[in-house]
């Protein structure tokens, strides 16, 4: 277990853990512990009840955070001809089709979103192997194979996140960063909420979302009253 600092340890030992904070008093004070001296990202995490082994009950998407994410988002697109162009103009860090290809082979990967258009998926389906276990894999069902490369570009550069429920039915996502205001990081929580309310499985049975968890990178986690998430 990682050591934790003086500041931390503080922060744990003032820290009520069986309080239950409405989903703004969470983020606001998750922001104004979150002291470190880099630019804290402010997470979300969301325990659903469902058993992503089965088929009818895995969660899994894309939401626009309607104030970004506050990364910087590198994009690759395997495309050729014009719609290598449009994916250069609109933005992209690194476009190819077979040159891609081989540094992605030779493990540079330059790239935190993935984007290729439906002709190239022959070509980006040698590299799932590679792309699958780093979650960059291209799929039709969140718009990352699509001809429309200008739109898949521009929503991955202002603030698409993309959400995969895990193997104990969480599903979490930075939502901002300390630097945000609170009313910021309010909005983007609940445009991910109400994605993953959205995305509600049809195999899910019984009490959907348990448990929701607000923290900072490098600080303590906050009980989210899960009925202040409709208020």
């Amino acid at each position: 277990m990682a050591k934790q600092g003086k500041r931390l340890k503080a922060l744990y030992a003032s820290l009520d853990t069986d309080k239950l904070y409405a989903l703004n008093a969470a983020i606001e004070t998750a922001k104004a512990n979150a002291k470190a001296k880099f630019d804290e990202t402010i997470e979300i995490s969301m325990n659903l009840g469902i058993d992503p082994r089965h088929a009818d009950q895995m969660v899994r998407g894309v939401v626009g955070l309607p104030n970004g994410t506050g990364k910087t988002v590198r994009v690759g697109v395997f495309a050729r001809g014009p719609k290598a162009e449009e994916a250069l103009a609109a933005g992209a860090d690194v476009v190819g089709a077979d040159d891609l290809a081989a540094l992605v082979q030779e493990g540079k990967i330059e790239f935190d979103r993935c984007i290729a258009t439906p002709d190239m998926m022959g070509l980006v389906g040698r590299l799932g192997k590679i792309l699958g276990p780093r979650g960059l894999m291209p799929n039709p069902k969140l718009g990352s194979v699509t001809m429309d490369v200008k739109g898949a570009v521009a929503a991955a550069k202002a603030g698409q996140v993309e959400f995969r429920a895990e193997k104990a039915g969480i599903v979490h996502a930075g939502i901002g960063k300390a630097s945000f205001s609170a009313e910021a990081l309010l909005e983007n929580a609940k445009a991910f909420v109400d994605a993953i309310q959205r995305a509600k499985p049809a195999g899910a049975k019984g009490t959907y979302v348990k448990k929701v968890n607000v923290s900072s990178s490098m600080g303590a986690g906050y009980k989210v009253d899960v009925s202040s998430l409709s208020a």
